[in-house]
């Protein structure tokens, strides 16, 4: 199946639009993303298992490796179980037939009866069809707690990688990285007084950013140390 677009699911799920390779600061996680890359264009190992802390990344690499099927016509989709989870492993009917499927917050299924079979069955079927998967989740296969032991061997048969937190001089680049693909600029001042003030962790960071970025918006304000203390209270 080609298509110039990613997959759309009527289900109200849509990829962020900055969550792309280059918009992601690798860190000491080359090699992972060098993989997804690889499964983007059709190419590479077959099954991906990605794992880490929240703020990591897994969910930014999934979306981007979606983007990046599209320039090579393959059709790709995301699910995020997170908000996929009630509808059952019904929804994964037929979507062993496009190019890349990647599955986020796969740990939500552990101990489900019908969700362990339900992605057992279609690792076999979307295996079949020479089609990637890539699958994500907070810990590794052996520490999900899953119950099927089919489904546990089916996780570990890929590749299988921790990504890891960036080291602080990193998280200030990538959050220079991500002010700029925002249209706006932060100085190294403004980024170290973030770090230090605010939770280490990148989710949080990120979230704290487009936070600042809407209030600064509103105030018609640049985002300066001033304007930060005033607008969190510290």
């Amino acid at each position: 199946m080609n298509n110039t677009a990613p997959f759309q699911l009527p289900l109200g799920v849509s990829l962020r639009d900055d969550a792309r390779f280059e918009n992601y600061m690798t860190g000491a996680n080359g090699l992972p993303c060098a993989m997804l890359k690889q499964a983007a264009e059709g190419q590479g190992e077959l099954l991906l298992f990605l794992w880490g802390s929240h703020g990591v990344g897994c969910t930014h690499l999934l979306q981007a490796a979606c983007h990046a099927a599209e320039p090579f016509r393959r059709a790709a989709v995301y699910l995020p179980l997170s908000e996929l989870l009630h509808l059952g492993p019904g929804i994964l009917e037929g979507m062993e037939h496009l190019e890349l499927v990647c599955i986020d917050d796969v740990q939500l299924i552990a101990g489900n009866r019908l969700w362990e079979e339900g992605l057992f069955h279609f690792f076999n079927r979307i295996r079949a069809q020479n089609n990637r998967l890539v699958v994500a989740a907070d810990r590794a296969p052996r520490q999900l707690g899953i119950n099927l032991p089919d489904l546990l061997s089916r996780l570990s048969w890929g590749m299988v990688f921790q990504l890891h937190p960036l080291p602080d001089e990193d998280k200030e680049r990538a959050l220079q990285l991500r002010a700029r693909a925002r249209g706006f600029q932060l100085s190294s001042e403004v980024v170290r007084y973030l770090i230090h003030h605010a939770s280490r962790d990148m989710g949080d960071l990120f979230e704290l950013l487009e936070r600042l970025d809407r209030a600064s918006l509103s105030a018609k304000r640049k985002i300066t140390i001033p304007f930060i203390k005033q607008e969190m209270g510290w």
